[in-house]
């Protein structure tokens, strides 16, 4: 409990404590101010400070329950006590932080001041204090009141301050704070870039309105953290941003921790700290490396299974069915009608012979064709027959069209209607061109790239090696460009 002894500071704090017996010897003091002297003890014992006052002599007027338990002297043990020397602070060090203290009365403002107080048991705690004077209804001071509070609790304070300022602040990763209706709170520099927008814009808005993609997982996410709590470790989520230049695909590993009020008896979810950092160009690069080993695997696994086949011309498809895992959706090869061409014919007219298809429907292994020798109904302009004239890979998609032409593009084309990606890879052997290879992708998947073509290039070096040595020896999938050749002539 607070107590008080002198009225002339408690007028300035708060009302005074009733006199237990009156001149008559019945209980003193009104009921209303009996109601407000329990108020001031309630609200003085519910600080988190340690709070003491003095009056203009120097004795001590009120002390809570926060100065009991850092010091250990109880209120009734406190009160009336004149300034500390003796039983808070060590007699040689009683004048200096009596001087101190009284010097707030005719100071202006709070003064700060450090210095080491004495505890019931005889330890020393090292305390800061904020000290102000209380003044009368004249205005003279009529004493003073001081909060303290352990200096490492303070320090930590201050820490958790300077960090939470630090971090909206100057922090090289985003760090937001979401509301419990999953809406911006407080936005650092660094995320309102990585968001592409201002960091008063983004407050109150819905995570919808920010992202193109990826909102329901990172909604997810927060909604899980609120109710759970948050998970042991960081999670990858890939969002696309919205800029003026189009939308960016980004790659963000989140972590996310729930926050409370520390001002209630039970945790009450204020919301989500998110803090992300962009790891798109390391995730990336992570992707590629293991692309890069999964496709050079499988290159290494088709040679091996075709040098196992007796035809060279079923090696070919080996090598093209071990090409399409994770590649492409389906995968065509088209010889030139006559077998090869040397580079000076390619400027004529070019006629190429399906040799080899895999099955559009349920998968399976390629199948060989070609042996009626009958061309392809490929019109001008085909990307096959550009990829023959220039002895070098095209890609070709079917762009940002509705189902009904991106469907009528492919089948245009003599390829499966689901098709919107190809790409056309030149078979080249001892100097000559022998044919195309074709891969097909549907829309579930993206247009290839410039590292797809270098693959296809290397499987189309695989591929046109065998149907070079299968039309050497007369195997069956040449046999349909030999007599291909004989129906020209």
């Amino acid at each position: 409990m607070s107590a008080s002894r002198r009225s002339g500071t408690t007028d300035e704090l708060g009302p005074d404590e009733p006199e237990r017996d009156g001149p008559d010897g019945s209980a003193g003091g009104s009921e209303g101010s009996a109601g407000g002297s329990d108020l001031l003890a309630a609200l003085l014992d519910g600080m988190d400070a340690a709070l003491c006052a003095f009056d203009a002599d120097g004795v001590v007027t009120h002390w809570n329950r926060e100065a009991e338990r850092i010091l250990g002297w109880t209120a009734a043990e406190a009160v009336g006590r004149h300034g500390f020397a003796g039983w808070a602070v060590r007699e040689a060090d009683a004048e200096e932080v009596e001087g101190r203290l009284m010097a707030a009365m005719q100071a202006p403002g709070r003064q700060v001041h450090e210095f080491a107080l004495l505890t019931k048991d005889g330890g020393r705690v090292l305390v800061r204090t904020q000290s102000a004077a209380v003044r009368g209804p004249d205005g003279k001071p009529a004493g003073l009141y001081c909060a303290f509070s352990e200096v490492h609790v303070q320090i930590d304070l201050e820490r958790s301050i300077a960090l939470s300022e630090a971090l909206f602040e100057d922090a090289s990763w985003g760090v937001v704070l979401v509301d419990a209706d999953l809406r911006p709170a407080v936005v650092n520099a660094h995320a309102a870039r990585a968001l592409g927008i201002g960091r008063t814009s983004v407050l109150g808005r819905p995570l919808g309105e920010l992202l193109a993609q990826g909102v329901e997982e990172l909604e997810s996410a927060l909604t899980h953290v609120l109710a759970e709590g948050a998970p042991p470790a960081p999670a990858e989520i890939w969002v696309s941003v919205r800029t003026p230049e189009g939308e960016r695909r980004r790659c963000w590993r989140c972590g996310f921790v729930r926050l409370a009020s520390p001002l209630a008896e039970e945790p009450v979810p204020l919301g989500v700290g998110w803090l992300f950092q962009d790891v798109t160009e390391g995730k990336q690069a992570e992707q590629e490396g293991a692309q890069l080993r999964f496709r050079t695997n499988q290159l290494h696994r088709a040679a091996r299974a075709a040098a196992e086949c007796e035809d060279p011309a079923e090696a070919a498809t080996v090598h093209l069915d071990f090409a399409l895992a994770g590649f492409a959706d389906h995968a065509l090869i088209d010889r030139v009608a006559g077998g090869e061409l040397l580079d000076a014919d390619t400027a004529g007219s070019v006629r190429l012979v399906r040799v080899a298809v895999t099955p559009s429907g349920a998968p399976g292994p390629s199948l060989l064709g070609g042996e009626a020798g009958l061309p392809v109904r490929y019109g001008e302009g085909h990307p096959a027959l550009r990829c023959v004239a220039r002895a070098g890979s095209v890609r070709a998609d079917a762009g940002d069209v509705p189902a009904e032409q991106a469907r009528a593009w492919a089948v245009g084309r003599q390829w499966p209607a689901e098709t919107v990606h190809a790409l056309c890879a030149v078979l080249r052997s001892r100097g000559r061109t022998l044919g195309v290879v074709t891969f097909l992708r549907g829309a579930g998947r993206t247009a290839f790239e410039r590292g797809d073509a270098v693959y296809a290039e290397g499987v189309a070096v695989r591929i046109a090696s065998a149907l070079d040595l299968a039309g050497a020896l007369g195997s069956k999938g040449s046999r349909g460009s030999e007599g291909s050749r004989g129906s020209d002539a």
